[in-house]
C-alpha cells in the first residue's frame, strides 16, 4: 500500500511542475545547421533506407490499388528529398 501511494504522490508531483515551452530553432541559425547535420540528416537517411524497404513490401498492393506513384512518393521520393535536396538547416522544409 505504501508503495501505491508513494506513486500516486510522485506522479502528482510531476505533473504539478510547470511546464516550458521549447524554444524551435531559426532555419540556418548555427545551431539549426549543426543539429541537422548530426541529428536531422542522418535520421532522414534511415527513414529513407526503411521506406525503401517498406516500398518493395508494399509493391503488390500498391501494383494491385494503382498507386504505385503515390506510394513511391510517400515512401522513398520524400524522405530522400528532406535527406539530399533540402538546404542545411532549413527545416521548414520538412512540414
Amino acid at each position: 500500500m505504501k508503495r501505491h501511494a508513494l506513486c500516486v504522490l510522485l506522479a502528482l508531483v510531476v505533473c504539478a511542475l510547470p511546464l516550458h515551452n521549447a524554444q524551435a530553432i531559426e532555419d540556418y541559425s548555427p545551431e539549426a545547421i549543426v543539429t541537422d547535420t548530426l541529428i536531422v540528416r542522418p535520421a532522414t537517411f534511415v527513414v529513407t533506407a526503411f521506406g525503401c524497404v517498406m516500398f518493395v513490401v508494399a509493391l503488390p498492393f500498391a501494383a494491385i490499388s494503382k498507386s504505385v506513384d503515390q506510394t513511391a512518393d510517400s515512401l522513398i521520393t520524400k524522405p530522400a528529398q528532406a535527406t539530399f535536396t533540402r538546404p542545411l538547416g532549413n527545416f521548414t522544409e520538412l512540414k
